[in-house]
This record gives C-alpha cells, structure tokens and sequence, in this order.
C-alpha cells in the first residue's frame, strides 16, 4: 500500500559539499503492517533529459489533483514498480544514466497520475501488483 511519493532537490548545506547536485525521490509504503521508505538518490541532471526516460516533454510531467508532478517525484516510485525487490532496501543510488533509463524501460505512464490523484484525496494507493505498471513487450521473431 502506497502512502506517498514526493521528491526534492537537495541543498548544499557546507560549501565543501555537492549536494546541490542530487535530487531525493522517496516512496511511502506499508508491507505486512510496516511502514517503509525508499529514499533514491540521483543525479540532478537527468532531470534536464526527462523526455529520454519518459513519454513528457514538459515538467511538470502531469498535474494530478492540483498537483504538480515532477520526475523526482515519480522516481521512487518507478524503481519500486520496475524491481520490487527494493522494497527491502531503505537507500538507492544511482549515478549511472544508463541504469537511471532501465528503470523507466517498460513502465505504462499512463498509469502514474491515478497513484497521485488518489494520494491526493488523503487515501492510500493499494498497490496489487507490480505488473500491472509494466507494458510487455513483445519481440518480433
């Protein structure tokens, strides 16, 4: 069950530091009566190149109950939907464009705003199956 989905830029907090150049993406959820939260870090400048990862050529990428849904907001949640197996996991780091696109490989965006408008009505997500979030495709012979 998904509790929420919300991203953020990070903000240099000591001058000898680079956070001012990662994005934070993090995913609420309850698994077996416990509360979890996936937190990815990521390289703020694949958010410059969205409409590479994404069908959206314009940020934000949809407005979904009033409101305005970026990629740092979805990111967690599509690493969640693409590799349940984080769910075990509290941190995820990616530095790699090539690994930030395969999280977005064959995921039905068309899907993403229902998450949001029923987050936005105060109501959590009931999430049933990854699967339903994939798009199959299929190769030609």
């Amino acid at each position: 069950m998904i509790k929420e989905c919300r991203g953020y830029e990070l903000i240099k907090e000591q001058s000898n530091t680079s956070e001012d150049f990662f994005n934070r993406s993090e995913i609420t959820f309850t698994e077996d009566g416990t509360e979890k939260t996936l937190h990815v870090l990521y390289v703020r400048y694949f958010d410059e190149s969205f409409s590479e990862f994404t069908p959206f050529n314009q940020e934000p990428l949809f407005i979904e109950g009033g409101r305005e849904v970026f990629l740092k907001d979805i990111v967690a949640l599509v690493c969640l939907l693409k590799n349940p197996g984080l769910r075990k996991r509290k941190r995820l780091y990616i530095s790699s464009k090539q690994e930030f696109a395969s999280y977005f490989q064959g995921i039905d965006f068309q899907k993403l705003p229902e998450v949001f408008r029923i987050l936005g009505q105060k109501q959590n997500y009931e999430l049933s199956s990854p699967l339903e979030f994939i798009i199959e495709q299929l190769k030609a012979n």
